[in-house]
């Protein structure tokens, strides 16, 4: 097993609670890492969103450690040592399809359109109490399973604002924990320093046929047709402390 040294025990806070996240949508998830330059990328994909979430922290020594592999989620956050900032790898396990086709390297750009964060935050609390309200009014008869993905497919599929990115791409980013107010702390498990530094703003950015919602606290990539996926960690914000 490879152990590695984040730079803090927040780093390592940050990382356990994005894989926990993770494994109360899916007990079972495997998470694929890559580590290299000094920064450590962990891409997910909650089942229920049917997006890529990417999650990166850095590396407090090991700048050369040319790291990928896919792992079980549920070990890895065992491997978590967060008072000490060690992360323990565990052994490599067979990788989903998705493990396989990562947003591209490079090549990213701003795309315009995106509403602000807190239009964002309200945009999905609407669409969270629409769907219970068309839910609850439907006849007994016809609450089932296949309608009910029927409407969560119409709703999740909305464009957010003047963009092509899908609603369902907020809603992952929230309930991931990646898209918070303003003045939350930097840091994704939980609050920060006031000497911490302020978050940056959301943006979209647009590549190799991937969307990616990009905050202070993780990325949503969507896979918008013509991806073909590569690894890399170029153009990946690193987490602030």
């Amino acid at each position: 097993m490879t152990a590695l040294r984040l730079a803090g025990a927040g780093e390592a806070a940050d990382l356990a609670a994005f894989l926990g996240r993770l494994l109360h949508y899916d007990r079972a998830a495997a998470v694929r890492l890559q580590a290299s330059g000094g920064v450590l990328a962990v891409f997910g994909r909650p089942p229920s969103f049917e997006v890529l979430a990417i999650r990166t922290a850095r590396l407090a020594d090991d700048l050369d450690l040319d790291l990928d592999v896919t792992v079980s989620a549920g070990e890895l956050l065992e491997g978590i040592a967060e008072p000490a900032g060690v992360l323990t790898v565990p052994a490599a396990v067979t990788g989903p399809p998705w493990a396989g086709v990562l947003p591209p390297r490079g090549g990213w750009r701003r795309v315009p359109g995106l509403p602000a964060p807190e239009a964002l935050v309200r945009t999905v609390a609407a669409a969270v109490a629409e769907f219970r309200a068309r839910d609850e009014a439907l006849p007994p008869q016809h609450r089932t399973r296949g309608e009910r993905d029927r409407i969560g497919r119409e709703i999740w599929s909305r464009a957010l604002g003047d963009t092509h990115l899908p609603l369902r791409a907020a809603h992952a980013a929230q309930s991931l924990g990646f898209l918070r107010p303003a003045h939350a702390g930097a840091l994704a498990g939980g609050g920060t320093s006031p000497a911490a530094p302020a978050p940056q703003p959301l943006s979209l950015l647009a590549a190799g046929g991937w969307l990616r919602l990009s905050t202070p606290y993780g990325s949503i990539a969507v896979r918008t047709g013509g991806a073909t996926g590569l690894t890399g960690l170029s153009g990946l914000s690193v987490t602030p402390s």
